[in-house]
């Protein structure tokens, strides 16, 4: 980790390194392009459930990468549309959805601009996956970005890193990061996961940690109902198995069908 200068360069900085990514990504066998088109699921099962029945319903996929989530949610029949800041992850996704006949949307724009690139739109479901949240310097303003695009009595599904898990070594037990930082953390490192011999010249990148706190203060300052938040002991790719230690979190709030008035009491 480099010390935090650069670090309002980040838009420009995340881009080129995800641009840079989306070839090595779209070859190796991490994601497993001709896996997926042969039909392999990409949605864990407890997101299927969680979410529920999507047939007929408006799904919106925010850093959506190159759309194998957002693919998996029409093949269980939602209508989709899949956003992310880097445009040759989406031509990979528009070309994944032709090849398995699927309709589909896939839009370049920066998540906080998002709004005003879906001409207003809004859906029955914001769905946000693992590894995104990370990406984003102010929460906040994601809340209330996640809230516009809903449409009334919609909701916002989001599965994540747990932010317990991000402060640990590869052991999953040894504390080795802040959990309590804001600051921004600028990296240069020409590595990917998904490739270990891939080397990236677009090696800078600025992540950001979020709190479980933050998330759902800022759900909720955006206006949305908290429906369920769980905590998951598995799934995160860099810990061994069997340790004790919440690795992904999941969690479903809404948008009020209606705005709630205020009473007013008489004299």
């Amino acid at each position: 980790m480099t010390s935090t200068a650069g670090a309002s360069e980040w838009r420009a900085a995340n881009r080129a390194n995800w641009d840079e990514r989306v070839p090595i990504h779209a070859a190796g066998s991490y994601y497993d392009l001709p896996g997926f088109v042969a039909g392999n699921e990409t949605l864990r099962s407890f997101e299927r459930a969680e979410v529920g029945d999507v047939k007929g319903k408006t799904l919106l996929h925010l850093q959506c990468h190159i759309g194998l989530d957002t693919l998996s949610w029409a093949r269980h029949g939602a209508t989709v549309t899949g956003l992310d800041f880097s445009a040759p992850a989406m031509a990979v996704a528009a070309e994944l959805a032709q090849q398995i006949g699927v309709t589909a949307r896939f839009v370049p724009a920066d998540l906080y601009d998002a709004p005003g690139a879906l001409d207003g739109q809004t859906f029955d479901i914001v769905y946000t996956g693992i590894g995104a949240l990370c990406w984003l310097p102010d929460v906040a303003e994601w809340a209330r970005t996640v809230a516009a695009l809903l449409a009334p009595g919609g909701f916002l599904y989001l599965v994540e890193f747990h932010p317990v898990a991000d402060v640990l070594a590869d052991d999953g037990r040894t504390v080795e990061e802040d959990y309590f930082s804001r600051e921004p953390m600028v990296v240069d490192d020409p590595l990917t996961y998904a490739d270990p011999d891939a080397r990236l010249t677009a090696s800078l990148t600025v992540e950001w940690r979020h709190g479980l706190g933050e998330v759902v203060s800022a759900l909720a300052d955006a206006g949305l109902h908290l429906q369920f938040l769980h905590e998951h002991d598995h799934g995160h790719f860099r810990f061994p198995p069997g340790q004790p230690v919440p690795q992904l979190y999941s969690l479903r709030a809404v948008k009020p069908a209606a705005p709630v008035g205020r009473h007013l009491e008489g004299p």
